[in-house]
């Protein structure tokens, strides 16, 4: 397989790409000390029943059995077998076919992983399983290279056959990723070697991460990563301004480890980017995303101009709320004097999310629950367990899976309605089949934020007082400029730190410098952003993860904004137009899946569109300003 492909990634590290284990029911309670109910702990069996499964290693062996067979059958005689196709339909079924097979162990061993990457079985499972799968993809790298020597006249010729005919749209992806692929020999090394290199700083990014702990001042002991963010939004703030200093000070002393990755992975993707041929730093995540560089730069334009109308303005509204001259950088995500502080059971979340997600339409709720009823979901705060929040499609042969920190905050409950919203999406795009599938980043947020969506409004709606009204649409309000204002920031960040490493190493001091250019520009004059706040660039996974996957969350929110406004304008077969959007996984261009909205990306007003919602959500705000001063 091709480092570069969009098919399914072979190996376990694979589960970690679809956002951003253990049987048995728990539960867990926010730090208020309220119960939560019982919280749901994933039930992998619909994998494997657990590491010492017999069917792991029999599903290792008949992998790599059948990938020596793919290899033996079929090396170098892809490229001739354009006369028959359904000879050809056949070699990529079968190809097809061992994909779902290693994709299935390559998200069990991240799966387990993620629950508990402090375990040293898990992670050992989890590195075995990533090795074994790395060899078994070795067999198979000359595949999408030969195909991709096939005759462009030939191939069309053999498309007449039904059986290829399916694997058109994904023949034609492979053939953008042509001009940057390598031979075959380098592309094993590439593959090889990135257990060593990529697949290993980011593993042990994750496993640090995982392990530090946060001495906060009027905290009873120490506190993990995912705790201790979670106490910038708390109601005091002392114990934000706590956290805050907590938090500079362990990246601080972890800055010369976290500077060293970061070098070395941006270092590694020049490399690779220089092989390939890719001139631009965002180039390879583009291809990957199927979105043409000028698209992207129109959203990135349109969200850098409008930061005046949009975070800067609200900020300043905010600190006037809180009273404050400025907001320190602890305060920014402080909840409002009259937020509703209630903690949901996760039995109460259940069904808010999917009362909303019915109300929109009952296919989309008898989907999303059954993410309930059959335990896809791990939602307990857990010791070892990975931070944040993620949708794993593992294979169509099998379901996703979500994980999530439940909290029972109202952010928990939004959470829970994105991650099951990619979830939906995974379940009804699983009928492409494993090469079709999986659906670029850009268009992968899309049923995310819209569920998310979804289930704001009926929050909204069911709160009834004026001052918990305005507090709910402002925290609303933040969780789109997080989404939108926040990642595109980040993706200006990344691209600081890419170009620059392409002049040499960088130090701490310049990544902290790039850190602080880019929040303030994003942020604006009316947030303070006090000494400590420089190493928090160290702490985001998307960053060692996948580079550029950020400004994804800007596109589907943006996206959204607009599929939103036409759904309350009952734009005619809307749902219907929706279904299909989310059946076609990645079938089909974002260009094609638009057009029956009248939406066209290419077209500077379509990111105007999107903006103006957050920008007349703010307006809204302000006239609740006046009516309950």
């Amino acid at each position: 397989m091709s480092p570069i492909s969009r098919a399914p990634a072979f190996a376990a590290s694979a589960v970690f790409q679809a956002c951003h284990a253990a049987s048995g029911v728990g539960g867990t309670a926010p730090a208020g000390g309220a119960s939560l109910g019982i919280v749901p702990e994933w039930d992998l069996s619909d994998l494997y029943t657990g590491m010492d499964d017999p069917a792991v290693a029999q599903d290792l062996d008949r992998a790599a059995a059948e990938a020596r067979r793919i290899k033996e059958s079929y090396q170098g005689k892809l490229a001739a077998m354009a006369s028959d196709g359904a000879g050809l339909a056949d070699a990529i079924a079968a190809y097809e076919q061992l994909s779902d097979l290693m994709g299935k162990l390559g998200s069990f061993a991240g799966l387990l992983y993620a629950a508990n990457q402090a375990d040293p079985t898990r992670a050992k499972f989890y590195g075995d399983i990533s090795e074994r799968l790395t060899r078994i993809a070795t067999d198979l790298i000359f595949a999408e290279l030969e195909l991709n020597q096939i005759d462009e006249a030939a191939l069309e010729g053999a498309m007449t056959v039904p059986a290829l005919q399916r694997f058109k749209p994904w023949l034609e992806d492979l053939r953008k990723e042509k001009p940057y692929q390598l031979d075959e020999k380098l592309e094993q090394l590439f593959t090889e070697k990135g257990q060593t290199g990529r697949g290993a700083f980011t593993r042990l990014f994750s496993e640090t991460m995982t392990g530090l702990r946060f001495d906060v001042e009027g905290e009873p002991g120490p506190m993990a990563l995912e705790a201790t963010l979670n106490l910038l939004s708390d109601p005091a703030e002392p114990r934000r301004r706590a956290a805050a200093e907590a938090l500079s000070k362990v990246f601080g002393a972890n800055i010369r480890l976290f500077t060293l990755i970061t070098n070395t992975l941006a270092k590694d993707k020049e490399i690779s980017d220089r092989w390939r041929g890719f001139k631009d730093v965002a180039d390879s995540r583009h291809l990957a995303n199927r979105v043409e560089a000028p698209v992207v730069e129109a959203l990135v334009e349109s969200v850098r101009a409008a930061y005046p109308r949009l975070s800067h303005r609200y900020y300043a509204m905010k600190a006037r709320w809180l009273g404050m001259e400025k907001l320190s950088h602890w305060d920014r995500n402080a909840p409002l004097p009259d937020k509703p502080e209630q903690i949901f059971t996760w039995p109460e979340a259940e069904r808010i999310v999917l009362e909303a997600y019915g109300a929109f339409a009952p296919d989309m709720a008898s989907v999303a629950k059954e993410f309930f009823d059959k335990r896809w979901i791990d939602a307990p705060l857990r010791e070892g367990k990975t931070q944040g929040a993620f949708s794993a499609a593992t294979v169509p042969s099998v379901h996703p899976y979500v994980l999530m920190n439940f909290q029972g905050k109202p952010r928990d409950v939004m959470t829970l309605a994105h991650e099951l919203g990619h979830g939906v999406h995974q379940m009804l795009a699983r009928a492409q089949g494993p090469l079709l599938a999986p659906t670029p980043l850009t268009l992968a947020e899309t049923a995310s934020v819209f569920g998310e969506m979804l289930t704001f409004r009926a929050l909204l709606d069911r709160t009834k007082s004026p001052r918990e009204r305005k507090a709910m649409m402002a925290g609303k309000v933040e969780d789109m400029l997080n989404t939108v204002v926040r990642q595109i920031a980040f993706y200006q960040f990344e691209r600081k730190v890419h170009e620059a490493r392409r002049e040499g190493e960088l130090t701490s001091e310049q990544l902290n410098g790039f850190w602080l250019d880019v929040q303030r520009e994003s942020l604006g004059p009316a947030i303070d952003l006090k000494p400590g706040y420089e190493v928090y660039w160290t702490y985001i996974p998307h960053f060692i993860n996948s580079p550029f996957y950020v400004y994804a969350y800007a596109f589907g929110d943006c996206l959204v904004n607009s599929l939103y406004g036409l759904y309350q304008e009952a734009h005619p077969g809307f749902v219907t137009k929706y279904f299909d959007l989310l059946k076609a996984g990645g079938s089909k261009h974002h260009s094609e899946l638009l057009a029956p909205f009248g939406l066209d990306a290419t077209d500077p007003s379509f990111w105007s569109k999107g903006l103006k919602v957050i920008e007349g959500m703010i307006d809204e705000l302000e006239e609740m300003d006046k009516a309950v001063a």
